[in-house]
């Protein structure tokens, strides 16, 4: 198994290993105490992960200030896990990876997996020790502003992928049902490629071999020698592909757009498209979760 990533039976066995924390961060932020993995730290994504007045991500500074009180050092294994095929483990993995932290894994499946397979689960929230967490200086070359989108639009050696459903690449939706974050338009961003998050997992949870992987991306012109972009409507769909291309295939130039449609679709003067995609794209059908 790639190093990046591990299963549940290797989360079972350090369930008390002392260098090992487990983060369980879930787009239902009630999930965790409804039952989480024996020892595992919850997050917020909305209160803890993100800026909620700058809507940015969080400074180095509150960053470690939170994982300090957590008892999460920067020297940890940090095991990250969560609902819906992991979108928000991985939009953390992802923002651990821009602060540096060297070992940073996904459970392979995320809690849906952990709870099918019948692993123990508590509501007790675990206490640790207090730490010194100590973040690198952010690292943006993982991350794409805006401009530098704006800018690689009709560019040969930029590929954008749009990783929302099919209803919101053409604009019929502009925020799957139920969930706030919202845009004036619908749409998507010229040229990009519509290559849903859901396509890289089976139907258990966890993700596809590199071998299929591969064929779904590269059928769409997502190929290594790119600069690649991905976007979703708030970062955390698109880090998943983030993940996939950056880490399951070893792509060298991902950059999660995390602004995202929600910035996109509000802003004045850029260009969108509506209309469908003329091919298909990749493989099979997205799995029948959340979009």
């Amino acid at each position: 198994m790639n190093p990046v990533l591990v299963s549940t039976d290797w989360v079972q066995e350090h369930l008390n290993d002392p260098q090992v924390r487990i983060l369980e961060v879930d787009v239902d932020t009630t999930a965790y105490e409804q039952g989480h993995i024996p020892g595992a730290i919850g997050l917020n994504w909305q209160t803890q992960l993100q800026d909620p007045i700058r809507r940015d991500i969080p400074s180095k500074e509150r960053l470690e200030q939170l994982l300090g009180s957590l008892g999460v050092s920067h020297t940890h294994t940090l095991v990250l896990y969560g609902d819906n095929n992991n979108w928000f483990a991985a939009y953390a993995f992802w923002l651990l990876k821009v602060y540096g932290h060297e070992d940073v894994r996904i459970m392979d499946g995320g809690r849906k997996k952990w709870l099918a397979e019948g692993r123990p689960i508590t509501t007790e929230v675990p206490q640790y020790p207090p730490t010194e967490y100590r973040a690198k200086e952010p690292d943006f070359s993982l991350r794409a502003f805006y401009p530098q989108v704006l800018e690689s639009l009709g560019r040969p050696e930029f590929v954008i992928v749009d990783v929302r459903s099919p209803q919101e690449f053409t604009g019929e939706l502009i925020a799957p049902p139920g969930l706030m974050e919202t845009a004036q338009r619908g749409g998507h961003i010229p040229g990009a490629r519509n290559i849903p998050w859901a396509q890289a997992v089976r139907e258990d949870g966890t993700f596809k071999s590199p071998e299929e992987l591969r064929a779904l991306y590269e059928s769409q012109g997502v190929t290594p020698d790119k600069h690649v972009i991905v976007y979703c409507r708030i970062g955390e769909r698109s880090s998943h592909t983030w993940f996939v291309l950056k880490y399951l295939l070893g792509y060298p130039n991902v950059h999660n757009y995390d602004g995202s449609w929600t910035e996109w679709g509000n802003l004045i003067g850029v260009p969108i498209e509506r209309e469908a995609p003329t091919e298909t794209h990749g493989g099979a059908s997205p799995a029948p979760c959340p979009q």
